[in-house]
């Protein structure tokens, strides 16, 4: 079955970096859409970045935007996001998520759109 799995978050300062991977497992790579969601403690899980099918397109939150950059590797099975210039406002549990899709450079930006997620990973970001 599809399997997400996430790593990289931890305790960072302001203005610091982190870089997050998520490896999948029992689908074919390349035929899946695939986003980066986070989720705040007494929040909603929001939207921070997808990449379409083949890598070619992406999307951010604004509040993310040119602080961000999420990218794939095929050959791994992997999905990245960059982190930099990480502000508190930050602090959540980040989520990867997948969708199968025939769309090549289609981004998905709704909650709903995804099928497949991970157990999520612990950023923290003091001030």
């Amino acid at each position: 079955q599809v399997q997400l799995a996430e790593s990289g978050g931890g305790l960072v300062q302001a203005g610091g970096s982190l870089r997050l991977s998520c490896a999948a497992s029992g689908l074919t790579f390349s035929t899946y859409a695939l986003a980066w969601f986070r989720q705040a403690p007494g929040e909603e899980r929001e939207f921070v970045a997808a990449i379409s099918r083949d890598g070619g397109r992406t999307s951010y939150a604004d509040s993310v935007k040119d602080r961000f950059t999420i990218s794939s590797d095929n050959a791994k099975n992997t999905v990245y996001l960059q982190m930099n210039s990480l502000k508190p406002d930050d602090t959540a549990v980040y989520y990867c998520a997948a969708k199968p899709t025939s769309w090549l450079r289609t981004v998905f930006t709704a909650r709903g759109d995804y099928d497949y997620w991970g157990q999520g990973t612990q950023v923290t970001v003091s001030s």
